[in-house]
């Protein structure tokens, strides 16, 4: 077994695939995407009948953005998607955890953020990752689904403001840049340019998107998020904003959470029919 474990590390690292776990519900693949690094592909056991899902985590401190990873093919949040037939991909952006090197996401100084441009770098990563898996055999064709948590969120509306051909649908869990400013709840490093850039954004992208916030975010509290919504929409982009009450200890951790899904899936559930 230990042998069968290293040949399994070994074509990971060379840049194989590896099929690593299958489970009663699931089958999960390690892959490594060209110029962006580890992605996780969870596929319903029995093969996917629906296109691809793409999961885009957030973006923790600097301290802790080596022990970033991606969520496993057992989590609430992917099993919500396998279990409706769609391939899931969970791709780990440049600079985080395993993947190593230069993290791509930086926005400069807090009072001159450029939250744009790590807006368009974290896409150019979602992107990539999207191209890689939806040519692979084992996942459906047809339009692909970004959902993107905080500076996934962030990234995956980035990359709707470019409207790519076959995107579908765009669904921003808490997405934003900037949150907790010298580690303090709702103190953002430049909530003016947050709500510029989302103006930007929707000043481009056309497809549907959807927000999800709650009310105890200590990122992106109620006020900032909806004059982002704001933003968004009246720049001509088409979001639907919702607005949940307070979620555990911090609203933020929603989407990945335990028991979240039961406050989102119904949301989701309807807005991807």
């Amino acid at each position: 077994m230990r042998f069968l474990a290293l040949l399994l590390l070994a074509g990971c690292v060379a840049g194989a695939e590896a099929p690593v776990a299958t489970d009663a519900d699931y089958v999960e693949h390690q892959l490594q995407v060209p110029n962006v690094g580890f992605t996780r592909l969870c596929l319903p056991r029995g093969g996917a009948t629906a296109p691809l899902v793409l999961i885009n985590h957030g973006s923790p401190s600097a301290a802790q953005r080596p022990r970033q990873s991606v969520a496993s093919c057992g989590s609430d949040a992917v099993r919500f998607f396998t279990a409706r037939g769609h391939a899931v991909g969970l791709p780990l952006r440049r600079g985080y955890g395993v993947n190593g090197g230069r993290w791509a996401e930086a926005f400069g100084a807090c009072d001159q953020a450029d939250f744009a441009s790590a807006g368009r770098e974290a896409a150019r990563d979602i992107e990539a990752a999207w191209r890689h898996l939806a040519v692979r055999p084992d996942v459906p064709p047809g339009p692909v689904t970004l959902v993107g948590q905080s500076a996934g969120g962030w990234g995956a509306l980035a990359l709707a403001a470019s409207n790519p051909p076959g995107l579908g649908r765009v669904v921003n869990m808490a997405g934003g840049r900037g949150g907790r400013r010298d580690g303090q709840p709702n103190n953002n490093c430049s909530p003016a340019a947050l709500v510029r850039t989302a103006g930007e954004y929707g000043a481009t992208a056309r497809m549907p998107t959807l927000w999800v916030y709650t009310a105890n975010d200590s990122f992106f509290a109620p006020a900032l998020a909806e004059a982002m919504h704001g933003a968004f929409t009246q720049a001509g982009g088409q979001a639907r904003l919702v607005a949940l009450g307070p979620f555990r200890q911090d609203g933020h951790s929603l989407f990945f959470g335990a028991g979240g899904g039961q406050a989102w899936g119904p949301i989701l559930e309807e807005f991807l029919r």
